[in-house]
């Protein structure tokens, strides 16, 4: 009576196992038809991308490598950017990577900070020249992304005041780079030299000297030898010879222009004695 249903029990149990197995199988093949009409594969999962919740709207799930790209979108559209106006921006720090211009970086914080100053600053009465205390912005806008939001959302004093401080950031940037880049300009040569004659000169350098100069004066003497061989007069006699010289070629182009002049002034004579015979000789 036992064996019986010891043996019952267990043809139940390997019913039921059989059971399991087939089912199984059947799931198995239902997923391998699936994966196959999908393109996927049953080890994917093995390597399966890690996805992240987008900060901006939790319903969106993103993978992690794109994440940043996707935050950067749904940020712009959840301020209220279309998409053609994200198609036409551009990040513009690529122009400014290998030239020699500041780029000016402004976050949120800084932002604010820069329209809260602004509206302290204002004065309450209007002056000329200055905006009043009415003219900044009432509430703290975002950053806007281009400039029909810049325009539409900031007030001419808000503008005015992100201007200054762009301009007073880049002229900040361009002396310390000017002030790093000073020791690139110096002449070391000169100042190690002007270092050394600040101290006493040593008997080598002072021996130096000597020799310098005595080097300069030979090379005096050989360069004007045709005139430190000649005594004081003959010097003299030269130069009154030159003026002789001189004034003769002078005279002699003086006198041939004054008779290039008088032979005109007779040409111009005669022609018109010439011209007055002939009128007589028409008038008979």
């Amino acid at each position: 009576m036992c064996e019986t249903s010891f043996s019952l029990g267990l043809q139940e149990r390997m019913q039921r196992l059989q059971e399991l197995t087939d089912f199984t199988e059947s799931c198995q093949a239902e997923l391998k038809g699936l994966f196959e009409g999908l393109g996927w594969s049953q080890e994917s999962d093995l390597h399966a991308v890690q996805m992240e919740v987008c900060p901006y709207d939790p319903n969106h799930t993103v993978p992690r490598d794109k994440m940043e790209k996707h935050k950067a979108s749904c940020e712009l559209s959840k301020l209220g950017y279309s998409k053609e106006e994200q198609a036409e921006m551009y990040d513009p720090s690529v122009y400014y990577e290998k030239a020699n211009i500041p780029s000016i970086t402004m976050d949120k914080d800084t932002f604010h900070q820069v329209i809260l100053q602004t509206r302290e600053n204002a004065p309450h009465m209007r002056s000329t020249g200055l905006h009043t205390h009415s003219d900044t912005s009432t509430d703290l806008p975002d950053i806007p992304q281009n400039h029909k939001r810049a325009l539409c959302e900031l007030t001419v004093a808000d503008r005015l005041a992100i201007y200054d401080h762009v301009i007073q950031e880049a002229s900040q940037q361009s002396a310390k780079k000017e002030s790093n880049n000073e020791d690139l300009y110096v002449d070391l040569v000169a100042k190690l030299k002007k270092e050394e004659q600040s101290g006493p000169k040593s008997h080598l350098e002072v021996l130096a000297e000597m020799r310098d100069y005595r080097r300069r004066r030979q090379s005096y003497r050989a360069k004007n030898v045709h005139i430190t061989k000649k005594s004081y007069t003959e010097v003299c006699e030269l130069w009154a010879s030159e003026k002789g010289r001189s004034a003769s070629v002078e005279s002699r182009e003086s006198r041939v222009s004054s008779r290039d002049e008088h032979g005109h002034k007779r040409h111009r004579k005669h022609s018109r004695s010439r011209s007055r015979a002939r009128k007589n000789k028409c008038k008979r």
